[in-house]
């Protein structure tokens, strides 16, 4: 039971991780104030290769799909965010920084509700 609840958590925290690198892979090659880096797509290929390798493991958990995709939403708005604080003139960081709080609870209530149900 345990190991297919950190089997889970693994799988969100990679979603989260591969939306910061497609964001960070699209404004490396888009933007042209944000200097171009390789880590990005690195980070990409092997958080979707990974995402790829649990997927043919085994099958997700009730629930989980819905959350892995607020987890990947997460991550390329918390970019954005990030990006927009770091270079000013792009525009303002209001409305994902919003946005990312709100996709914030819901995870967390979400997760919240998964516990209760598991326990």
């Amino acid at each position: 039971m345990t190991e297919q609840a950190n089997q889970d958590n693994g799988t969100l925290v990679l979603a989260l991780i591969s939306g910061l690198s497609i964001s960070g892979t699209f404004a490396a090659f888009f933007s042209p104030v944000v200097t171009f880096s390789i880590f990005p797509i690195i980070t990409l290929v092997l958080t979707v290769y990974c995402l790829h390798l649990r997927y043919h493991q085994g099958e997700m958990s009730k629930g989980l799909p819905t959350l892995v995709a607020l987890c990947f939403l997460l991550g390329m708005l918390l970019h954005s965010t990030i990006i927009r604080a770091e270079y000013p003139q792009i525009g303002s960081n209001f409305l994902p920084s919003v946005i990312c709080v709100v996709l914030l609870f819901w995870i967390g209530a979400k997760l919240k509700k998964r516990k209760s149900e598991h326990v």
